[in-house]
Parts: C-alpha cells; sequence; structure tokens
C-alpha cells in the first residue's frame, strides 16, 4: 500500500508515458505532476520538492542524464527512477545518478514494485563519484573541440578540450580547485552508452584533490580506454 502523502514527478518528452503513468500513480494515491523536459523538472522541483523523481533519461532541452546529475548534488533526499527503453538489462546503466532503474515496456507492476520497495532498500554505496553530464559547447578560435565543467566542489566553471571522447566517461582536474572531475559528453538520441570510468594504472586511485605536475598542465583530459 502506497503513501497517500508521498508526492512524484514524472518527467518525460512523451505525452502519452506522462499520462498514463500520472493516472495510475494518482489513483494509487499518489500526488503526482509531470513535466517534459530536464528544464521544466526543475521549475516543478523549486515549487515543491518532491519524494519521488522518475525520468526518462533521452530528452530534448535537457536531458535525464544531466537532470539526475543536478538532483544527486541538489537534492539528494529526493529517491530517484531513471526510466529508458534503450537498455536491455534492469539495473542501473553506468553513469546513470539513480536509486533504481525500470525499463520501459517492462510493464506497470514492476514499476510499482520499485516504487513501493523504495523504503526497503539502502542506497548503494559507490567509491567513485558520479560523472558531471555536459553538453558539448562547440569550437574554440583554434579550432578545437570543448565542454564547460562547473566544478562541483568550488562551483567554478572551467574550458576543458575534448577529443574523440564518444561514449566514454572521462575524468579532469579543476583549474582553480584542483579537485578530481568525472564527467560524460551527453549525446541526445543516442543507443550507446558512456563506458565506465578506468584508471589508467593497475593501482586504485584516490578521491583526494589532484596537483598536476609541470608536465600535464591544468585542465587536460585523460582519456581512459
Amino acid at each position: 500500500m502506497s503513501d497517500i502523502k508521498a508526492s512524484i514527478l514524472i518527467v518525460d518528452d512523451e505525452e502519452s508515458v506522462r499520462t498514463s503513468l500520472a493516472e495510475v500513480f494518482t489513483y494509487l494515491g499518489y500526488r503526482t505532476r509531470s513535466a517534459t523536459d530536464g528544464l521544466a523538472a526543475l521549475i516543478e522541483i523549486r515549487r515543491e520538492v518532491p519524494d519521488l523523481l522518475l525520468s526518462d533519461l533521452n530528452m530534448p532541452a535537457m536531458s535525464g542524464f544531466e537532470l539526475l546529475s543536478i538532483i544527486h548534488r541538489r537534492f539528494p533526499a529526493i529517491y530517484v527512477i531513471a526510466m529508458s527503453g534503450m537498455f536491455t538489462e534492469n539495473q542501473i546503466p553506468t553513469g546513470v545518478t539513480a536509486d533504481a532503474f525500470y525499463k520501459k515496456g517492462a510493464g506497470v507492476r514492476d514499476l510499482l514494485k520499485i516504487v513501493e520497495s523504495r523504503s526497503l532498500q539502502r542506497r548503494e554505496h559507490r567509491d567513485a563519484p558520479e560523472p558531471i553530464w555536459v553538453q558539448r559547447n562547440g569550437h574554440d578560435v583554434s579550432g578545437e573541440e570543448f565542454v564547460t565543467i562547473a566544478c562541483p566542489e568550488c562551483f567554478r566553471t572551467f574550458p576543458q578540450a575534448i577529443s574523440g571522447t564518444a561514449n566514454l566517461i572521462l575524468d579532469t582536474s579543476c583549474v582553480f580547485c584542483h579537485s578530481w572531475i568525472l564527467y560524460a559528453i551527453v549525446a541526445p538520441r543516442s543507443l550507446e552508452f558512456p563506458q565506465p570510468w578506468k584508471p589508467s594504472s593497475q593501482e586504485n586511485r584516490s578521491i583526494t584533490p589532484l596537483h598536476w605536475s609541470p608536465a600535464e598542465p591544468p585542465g587536460e583530459s585523460h582519456n581512459t580506454n
């Protein structure tokens, strides 16, 4: 039996999905709202923070990848369920910042089991920080492609050159506070997913801030296949 006082925010760019899920959860006693993409969801969250967030991953304007990364940092109390039809397994895809994953098409019963068992589940502990999802910014004056990264520690932004980084989770260091940052490039509607980040050496890498050596200038990305 669901908690009548619980609220849920459904985020999906397909109206039929939003409508059908809203009808189901409203019938079960949830206070239900919906949003068409990540930006619309943040506006709804400013009005009222929901208990649960059910979000699609591939959406225009702001994708679910970006939205969930923001929710994880700004609203950690929200129980997050990511949903998508892109993946064949029911496990949380690599790099997705969520408490649970629902495979679209698996049936409403499977989704309800995830929602109603949330209080019994313990959040997974991750040894590495979650990646920041960023969009491509274009090219600088020299023609090099880059993205703009906002450091989650000092909140300053800096440009990061990228090259051949499709479907990879990368790491870099903040040019201001030298904090270690994982990031991934958003590729809307892509059926491929970034591969897990792996250190270049066989030794475990510490999550403590890094200090760059003169041979390795700040902001240089480490492409780790």
